[in-house]
This record gives C-alpha cells, sequence and structure tokens, in this order.
C-alpha cells in the first residue's frame, strides 16, 4: 500500500484545526467489519479496505502524536509520520491473529513517530544506543511521577533517582534534561487566542464499548491459557529462548543468548523460528479442537 494513500492532507503550514475537524467524520469500524475489511485487503489486495482501516484509525494517530509534542517538532510533522507508521501498520496486519487493529498499530505509529524524533534530534548528535533511547522518551514521564518540574537543571537526587531506573549514567541525565528542556504544550490550551475550544475537545475516546472490553478481555485470557499450555510442549531451552526473544517488552539479543548457552547467533535464531513453529501449530490445533467443541 502506498504511503500517499487519499487521506486528508496535513502540512506544517496547515490548519491543524480543520485537519481534526475532518478525520472525525471517517466512522470508527465494529470488530466484525475490521476484520472483514482486513482479510479483503490483505487476501485480494482491496485498496478502498485498505483505505478505510487507515482513516477509521486517522484519530487514534493524533492522539497518539499529541503525546510528542514536547520534543520541539511541529505537531502536523508528527501526525505525518504517525500516519505513516499507520498505513504501515495496516499492510501488516494479520486478522487472524485475533488482535484489533488499534492494538497493533499502536506500536507502528510510535516507532515511526520516535524514529523521526530520533532523526531530528540528531542534529544535536543525540545518542542513539538502546539506553539513550530509553532515556530519550521516559525522562519527562519520569520527572511528572517525581514532580520535578522545576526550570534548570535537576536536583542531584532526582538526577541519581532517574540514572538509578533508568540504568544510565547520571551525566546522561543532566545532558538529555538540558536538550529537552523547554515548555510543554497542554491538551487544556485553546484553539484559538478567543478561547473557544481546547485541543483535547477535538480527540475523540478510542477506547471500546463495556461490552467489547469484556469480549475482548475474556477472548484475551483465552489465547493466554492457550499460549501456557502450547509453551509446556516445548523443551526447556525453546520455552526460554522464545519467551526472551518474543514474550518479552525489552527482548534479549541473539549475541546475549548465544554467550549464555555457549552456541552461534545463528544456532539461537534457528531454536527461535522453530520453538514458535511449534507453538504456532499447538495454538491452531487447540483452537481447531475449540471450535469443534463448540459446534458439537
Amino acid at each position: 500500500m502506498s504511503n500517499t494513500a487519499n487521506i486528508p492532507a496535513l502540512t506544517p503550514e496547515g490548519n491543524l484545526q480543520r485537519y481534526l475537524d475532518q478525520i472525525r467524520k471517517f466512522p470508527m469500524l465494529a470488530p466484525e467489519e475490521e476484520y472483514m475489511l482486513a482479510k479483503s485487503w490483505r487476501e485480494h489486495g482491496d485498496r478502498e479496505a485498505a483505505h478505510q482501516l487507515v482513516t477509521s484509525h486517522l484519530r487514534l494517530v493524533a492522539k497518539i502524536a499529541m503525546g510528542y509534542r514536547g520534543y520541539g517538532l511541529p505537531v502536523a510533522e508528527l501526525i505525518s509520520e504517525g500516519n505513516i507508521g499507520m498505513m504501515q501498520a495496516v499492510k501488516r496486519f494479520d486478522p487472524e491473529r485475533g488482535f484489533r487493529l488499534a492494538t497493533y498499530a499502536m506500536w507502528w505509529i510510535r516507532a515511526a513517530i520516535q524514529e523521526y524524533i530520533l532523526h531530528s534530534w540528531s542534529l544535536v548528535k543525540m545518542g542513539t544506543t538502546a539506553a539513550q533511547k530509553k532515556l530519550f522518551f521516559n525522562l519527562r514521564k519520569i520527572k511528572g511521577r517525581l514532580q520535578a518540574f522545576d526550570e534548570g537543571d535537576l536536583h542531584p537526587e532526582t538526577v541519581a533517582k532517574i540514572a538509578q531506573e533508568l540504568d544510565v549514567p547520571e551525566q546522561d541525565v543532566v545532558s538529555m534534561n538540558r536538550r529537552l528542556a523547554g515548555s510543554d504544550n497542554s491538551l487544556n490550551a485553546p484553539l484559538r487566542a478567543d478561547g473557544d475550544g481546547e485541543w483535547q475537545d477535538w480527540l475523540e475516546d478510542e477506547s471500546d464499548s463495556q461490552e467489547t472490553v469484556l469480549a475482548e478481555s475474556e477472548e484475551l485470557t483465552l489465547r493466554r491459557d492457550m499460549l501456557s499450555e502450547a509453551m509446556q510442549g516445548l523443551n526447556e531451552r525453546e520455552r526460554h529462548i522464545l519467551t526472551e526473544r518474543r514474550l518479552k517488552d525489552d527482548p534479549k539479543t541473539l549475541e546475549d543468548l548465544s554467550q549464555e548457552y555457549g552456541i552461534s547467533r545463528e544456532r539461537v535464531r534457528q531454536i527461535e523460528v522453530r520453538a514458535f513453529e511449534k507453538l504456532q501449530r499447538a495454538m491452531r490445533n487447540k483452537a481447531i479442537e475449540q471450535n469443534m467443541e463448540m459446534a458439537s
């Protein structure tokens, strides 16, 4: 799917309020409708179906992009990059996995926005190691939790807490805080000088109804039980490697696991792939059994 899909235009010079007004007109999709559109795109290359999937989630993109407005970049640019991430998510989304598109897409949206921010900030030679990226995108959140709102440099005790929590040198915390120094814009800020309306008025809640939440919660519990049972079919090494590589928020590298087991990185990769395929087969067979039981 092309990144130039027919969606409302938004440029740094454009009218953000008009854009937010436009994307509110695209209807949100029911789970069944979303599933059928995703299948139509995945199996038949239906571009109109892909377009509906993208446009129905533009409000989600805008909402996520607003969360990154404190990095000194135009919100319009952040939204545009997030829209590209949304298109990539639709391109790769598999409706048969049982998850809603929004759950899958938010990772692609955030990744696209974060990559754009990191690229922009590279102009001031911000480090790009994993630890520095983690510091870059978590410093503001931790400062808020610690109520560290003073202007200028952070208090030494605050610096020490943040450095310990993120496992980075204290000097990196001080340096990053100086680079990120600047005022944040509030969602409660007025849209116009006359104070008529706030930014948050143009963002709709993307959360599902209570019925949908309950149904998805029950389905998630069922899938977790299936996953736990399927994992028992793996040997200890397969289970550990698969868990560390695919089920952790901060996955280990092939190099880490190769050193842990005294084998090559390629061998670790082969074990991971084999374990994942075994897991997929076990879960697929379990799902078929359950469907047969429900039908009988």
